[in-house]
């Protein structure tokens, strides 16, 4: 199964089919009247913020929209910027890195004295990074304590199996096996840090085979997730061919309403969004566009830059400026949309 690209990439102008909701995706947040202040100046924008990423769209083109996943952000706080709608003001200040390149995004608030995006952004970026137990492999990791399983907070342990073969290595190793509704955990039973935290998003399939121990049951996981492959051996194999049925089940429904563990609530009920909103802001998406923009270089975040290049006169703007990088000129950085 494995989740998506969603939390884990930034895009840049999505078609309408990539700024719909995935499965498992909700809305948490929306905000209208913010401004895209450093890649798109002077347009009115929402800002969308699901559990998985920030979502961000001009008004008056949605096809100009940003995907910001959760994991690509590394920084996330305030900074006084110049709008050109509202002038100096207070912004959202989001540093990220996807696929090796480092962007940087201002996000401006044109309600004056409105400040409550800061809240939903950086709390539910929070709690996005404290739940990746839910969503993430994890090799001797703090999941047990005392040969007891530390439970997550929507975890809900179905089963226990002692007696459990883990057949990764020539000898295997015995150990206890907990089947959750979000994951498995498998522990040795001589040293409980040699384990296991298999959530239930990063396996591709769960079979029977066989092996040089017999009958096993056998667990592939995502090739975003390493693509391991997994033996344990349960003994009597009718014991076994029961574990495989009880988990291909949870399995399957895990996969038509995953719980990516993250979770944040208003403190006040008027402030609730309904899910399906997404759909309304971007209903004038034009599908055939799905162009990038040369202006993205706007958003890149130059680490190296250790000193401004030197100041020219501009006969184009009327007015000095820094003098651009070889290969761009005045109008490629101004565009939004390629001419």
């Amino acid at each position: 199964m494995g989740l998506g690209w969603e939390d884990k990439e930034v895009h840049f102008d999505l078609s309408f089919s990539d700024m719909r909701l995935t499965i498992g995706e909700k809305i948490i947040d929306r905000l209208d009247n913010i401004e895209d202040t450093k890649g798109n100046g002077g347009d009115r924008g929402k800002l969308i913020v699901t559990n998985l990423r920030i979502l961000w769209h001009s008004i008056p083109t949605p096809r100009i929209n940003l995907s910001i996943g959760y994991n690509c952000i590394t920084t996330i706080n305030t900074k006084i910027v110049n709008s050109k709608l509202r002038g100096t003001t207070q912004a959202l200040f989001i540093m990220t890195m996807s696929s090796g390149s480092r962007y940087e995004f201002i996000f401006t608030n044109l309600v004056p004295g409105s400040m409550r995006h800061f809240t939903s952004v950086t709390g539910v970026h929070k709690a996005y990074s404290s739940s990746k137990a839910y969503r993430d492999l994890k090799l001797r990791g703090a999941v047990v304590q005392n040969k007891q399983l530390r439970i997550l907070p929507l975890e809900t342990v179905c089963n226990t199996l002692k007696g459990v073969w883990n057949l990764s290595s020539d000898q295997g190793s015995l150990g206890t096996f907990f089947i959750t509704n979000v994951r498995l955990v498998w522990f040795a039973d001589m040293n409980e840090g040699f384990n296991i935290s298999l959530p239930y998003l990063q396996i591709d399939s769960i079979r029977i085979r066989d092996s040089k121990f017999g009958k096993a049951l056998v667990i592939i996981c995502t090739e975003r997730s390493g693509g391991y492959i997994l033996g344990f051996r349960i003994d009597p194999e009718d014991k076994l061919n029961v574990v495989f049925k009880e988990l291909s089940a949870l399995f399957t429904v895990y996969a038509a309403n995953p719980i990516y563990g993250i979770e944040y609530e208003w403190s006040s009920k008027e402030e609730e969004r309904p899910n399906d909103i997404l759909t309304e802001d971007v209903d004038d998406v034009d599908e055939a566009k799905n162009e990038l923009s040369n202006a993205l270089i706007t958003y890149m975040a130059n680490a190296e830059h250790a000193k401004d290049r030197p100041v020219v006169y501009s006969s184009e703007l009327g007015l000095a400026i820094e003098s651009l990088k070889d290969g761009f000129t005045i109008q490629k950085l101004w565009e939004v949309v390629p001419s």
